[in-house]
């Protein structure tokens, strides 16, 4: 399933795990800034520090998220659609997920095909409610379970293979490590107030090259040289260039909406995400061992019986 995704989960998994955890997000925090983000006296630089701390604060917020390929692209385009609640510290998740394109990527591991899917994630797991007409072909349990750290280990130093799979837990990624990425850019600008939804908002732009993001990317810096190099390679072959963003912050300084696209060659990738409800934590229950089915665990007996299994 996911190598047929071919470009989507190629883009995603750049986008979530190479913008992970980088150096913006430390002189975010450790730079001093106005106490309004929204106000027209700041820089951009100081608006969007301001609305990273906001952000980091907060910990949880509801979210809805759209990511689009154009119906010409090489993955076949089409839109999958995710809203629920995400939390930052601790890194947790619980989505429904739905749309053309999640309805080809789920149709090509056969079965029944539910119009949606609720999906949680927590401690580097995720849960897939897979219904109850496809639990009975996993024993009765309707919660299919992928330890994507696992999955990640398995797929050895492919970065936008199997192994990619890691990228996918980072779905959740912290909102503010995302805005704390435009500080690295190097043109980023206040475009002026606009209307989010009915809310009044200010909205801020700058760009990223691929080349630019891979430098501020803390974590990417434990890679060998060999796999840092197949990352770059696959990027490339992909036909990333770099990232648009846009933020959108509100009077109180808290992003409510942000867009990033990717031009590719397979097509132009477009992510448009949308938060409210910032708050404390969040709370999400992963299922009961006796209600979930480990498709990983499963997949490592079969290995482990040999080439008959």
């Amino acid at each position: 399933v996911w190598t047929r995704a071919g470009v989507s989960v190629a883009a995603v998994t750049v986008m979530v795990g190479v913008a992970g955890c980088q150096d913006g997000a430390t002189k975010a925090a450790d730079e001093p800034v106005a106490q309004s983000p929204a106000s027209a006296k700041q820089s951009p630089a100081e608006a969007v520090q301001a609305a990273y701390k906001k952000t980091a604060a907060a910990k949880s917020a509801k979210v809805r998220m759209t990511m689009s390929l154009p119906a010409d692209s090489k993955a076949g385009g089409g839109t999958m659609e995710i809203s629920g609640v995400q939390g930052w510290d601790p890194a947790v998740m619980d989505i429904t997920v739905k749309g053309s394109m999640f309805k080809e990527l789920a149709g090509a591991g056969g079965g029944e095909i539910p119009d949606a899917i609720r999906m949680v994630i927590a401690n580097n797991v995720m849960y897939m409610d897979m219904g109850t007409a496809n639990a009975a072909q996993l024993d009765g349990k309707r919660w299919l379970k992928l330890d994507l750290k696992a999955a990640a280990q398995a797929g050895g130093d492919d970065p936008v293979g199997f192994g990619g799979m890691d990228g996918l837990g980072n779905l959740n990624q912290d909102p503010a490590q995302q805005i704390a990425l435009l500080l690295d850019s190097k043109n980023l600008k206040h475009v002026g107030s606009e209307q989010v939804e009915g809310v009044s908002a200010e909205r801020y732009q700058g760009t990223l090259s691929f080349e630019e993001m891979l430098a501020a990317n803390e974590s990417s810096k434990v890679l060998s040289e060999a796999d840092r190099a197949k990352l770059v390679e696959s990027v490339k072959k992909a036909g990333l260039k770099g990232y648009d963003t846009n933020l959108w912050v509100n009077k109180e300084g808290y992003p409510v909406r942000m867009t990033v696209s990717m031009e590719m060659a397979g097509g132009k990738l477009d992510l448009d995400a949308h938060y409210s409800d910032y708050g404390s934590a969040a709370t999400v229950q992963p299922p009961a061992d006796s209600e979930t089915f480990d498709l990983f665990g499963m997949l490592k007996e079969m290995g482990g019986a040999g080439s008959g299994a």
